[in-house]
C-alpha cells in the first residue's frame, strides 16, 4: 500500500489563557483550526487563512523567523512543531494517509467565535484552559492537551500552564 501525504497547517489559538478546540466528526477527536495548505500557498499564510475560515478571527502568529534574507530568499514564519500524523491506518497496521503539519500558535484578540458560511457552527468551538485540557483527558489526544497546554504558556507567557 502507498501512503499519500498531505501538507497542512493548524493553529493553537490562545485568548486569554485558553485555546480554542472542536470536535472533527471526519477524524472523530477533538482538534484545533487547521486545514489543507492550497497548492501555492505558504504555511504560515494558510494557517492564518484557517483561522479566519474557521473561528472568524484574525491572528497573530508566534512564529520566530529566520536571519537568512537577501536579493533571492526571504525567512519566512517558522511553526513551533513540525509533524508527521498518521491519519488513515488499515487493521493490519499500514498507514493509507498522513498528514506533514506546520503547527503553529497564535494569539486573537477575542473569543468571540463566528465561522465563514459552510465551516462548523459557533456552538461546536470550546476555550479550554490548561486546567480544562488536563481535566479531559480521556477525550482529548494526548498531543493536542500538550501542544494547547505549550501554546497557552507561550502566548501567555504563563509557565505553568506547560508543567
Amino acid at each position: 500500500m502507498e501512503t499519500t501525504r498531505h501538507f497542512v497547517a493548524t493553529v493553537y489559538v490562545v485568548h486569554d489563557g485558553a485555546t480554542a478546540l472542536h470536535y472533527h466528526d471526519k477524524l472523530e477527536m477533538w482538534l484545533p483550526p487547521g486545514g489543507h495548505i492550497d497548492r501555492d500557498e505558504l504555511p504560515h499564510v494558510a494557517a492564518t487563512r484557517e483561522v479566519r475560515e474557521e473561528l472568524g478571527l484574525d491572528v497573530d502568529l508566534v512564529a520566530p523567523r529566520g536571519d537568512v534574507d537577501t536579493e533571492t530568499v526571504r525567512s519566512v514564519p517558522r511553526p513551533q512543531h513540525f509533524l508527521l500524523e498518521d491519519i488513515n491506518v488499515t487493521d493490519d497496521g499500514d498507514v493509507g494517509h498522513q498528514h506533514v503539519d506546520f503547527v503553529f500558535y497564535g494569539a486573537v484578540g477575542s473569543r468571540d467565535v463566528t465561522p465563514v458560511d459552510g465551516e462548523q457552527p459557533a456552538d461546536d468551538w470550546e476555550w479550554l484552559t490548561s486546567a480544562d485540557l488536563d481535566a479531559r483527558a480521556d477525550e482529548l489526544p494526548s498531543d493536542v492537551r500538550e501542544l494547547g497546554r505549550r501554546a497557552i504558556a507561550t502566548v501567555d507567557g504563563d509557565t505553568r500552564a506547560a508543567d
